[in-house]
């Protein structure tokens, strides 16, 4: 067979369909780092159809900016997912984060070969340890109930929100939480000092702020702490994580994979959390994958998307990285697998271990819940 031959068969991309869904909230879900109530939840799908009647499909950022440059792959080969990843981090560049088409090219590759995506990817392991991601504010009392709630569902990991104005009040609800489980559950606390939503204009934590509350997550034993300065702060991390013995977490919203780059270089991050939904897609990430491990770091993808958004990251983790757990969104009542995972047929579960076997079906595994979205279509 000729190269042309070759090219002739390849599977073609004949379109990309963009929708937009809205899921409304009642209650609302008072997120702990938004100051405003959310009544709805929005969901991007992602959808690429080829010539071979195969769809691949895929969600989580809005895909804003894509508009208009579906026919920088319309009639390209479906399996170029390299070269279709350049051509998105272009358009990254210059417009909004299109990576959810990259996940849906990687759900595609998965159906055209006939193997999940895990296995595409490196086969290294079919199942990945979660940790319970909590995302609400509760009191003392409360969270003591939700992690032994946590616990008794399998969860080996607890991470905890801090956000409540004062940190000596979200020191009292983690020493509420370690009193109730000991040492049953690893914890760990995210400051949520990285970024803001577009309303807020109060400032992320300084050093001088983060030292003295590491010092009291060292005391309780929690095992890392996310985001405890501005994300362009690596200074200050740098030097936050040589004064503490806390490990150091941070990027789920770092836009550029040379920041991540200047993240392990400047010796700033312990712990390296970028979203493949929101960051780079999936064939990004696994560079920052192979950059972490061969830095001697942690590769533990952030997953607060949706549930499309969470299977395609525990893909990626299980197929190359080594990763103690994977985040795994749920606080009931006010974040339920229903409501996270609306967009799904069946949503992902945790299993009673507190881990999560992934599908041997081709690409993501998922179906989509198409009357659901039908019903909750909004452009």
């Amino acid at each position: 067979m000729s190269p042309d031959d070759s090219l002739a068969d390849a599977v073609k991309i004949t379109a990309i369909e963009i929708s937009h869904h809205r899921l409304p909230l009642d209650p609302p879900f008072n997120a702990s780092w938004d100051t405003q109530p959310r009544t709805a939840f929005d969901a991007t799908i992602v959808r690429v159809h080829t010539d071979a009647g195969l769809t691949g499909i895929a969600s989580g950022d809005a895909m804003l900016g894509f508009a208009g440059h579906e026919h920088l792959f319309v009639g390209q080969d479906a399996l170029a997912i390299e070269r279709h990843w350049r051509v998105l981090n272009n358009i990254q560049f210059h417009w909004g984060r299109p990576w959810p088409l990259d996940l849906a090219l990687w759900d595609l590759a998965g159906k055209i070969t006939g193997q999940p995506v895990w296995r595409l990817l490196g086969g290294l392991s079919g199942s990945v340890r979660l940790y319970a991601s909590s995302g609400t504010l509760r009191s003392p009392e409360a969270l003591a109930d939700a992690a032994e709630s946590y616990l008794g569902q399998g969860f080996p990991a607890l991470k905890i929100r801090f956000h409540r104005g004062d940190w000596r009040k979200d020191v009292k609800a983690l020493e509420a939480v370690r009193a109730r489980v000991g040492d049953k559950l690893d914890l760990m606390v995210d400051c949520n000092q990285g970024w803001r939503m577009s309303w807020d204009a109060y400032p992320s934590w300084t050093l001088k702020d983060a030292v003295p509350v590491a010092r009291e997550l060292e005391r309780l034993g929690v095992y890392w702490m996310e985001e405890p300065l501005h994300r362009g702060d690596r200074e200050g991390m740098r030097r936050l994580r040589d004064t503490v013995d806390i490990r150091i977490a941070g990027g789920e919203m770092t836009r550029e994979l040379y920041e991540f780059r200047d993240l392990i270089a400047d010796g700033a991050l312990d712990i390296l959390q970028p979203d493949a939904a929101l960051v780079g897609g999936i064939t990004g990430l696994r560079r920052i994958a192979y950059m972490a491990q061969e830095h001697n770091l942690t590769f533990t993808p952030h997953t607060w998307t949706n549930g499309m958004g969470v299977v395609a990251n525990a893909h990626l983790t299980a197929g190359v990285a080594d990763a103690p757990w994977l985040e795994f969104p749920y606080d009931p009542p006010e974040w339920s697998l229903e409501r996270r995972d609306f967009m799904m047929a069946e949503p992902l579960r945790a299993n009673s271990d507190g881990t999560v076997q992934l599908s041997e079906r081709p690409g993501m595994g998922y179906e989509p819940a198409e009357d659901l979205l039908a019903k909750t279509r909004i452009g």
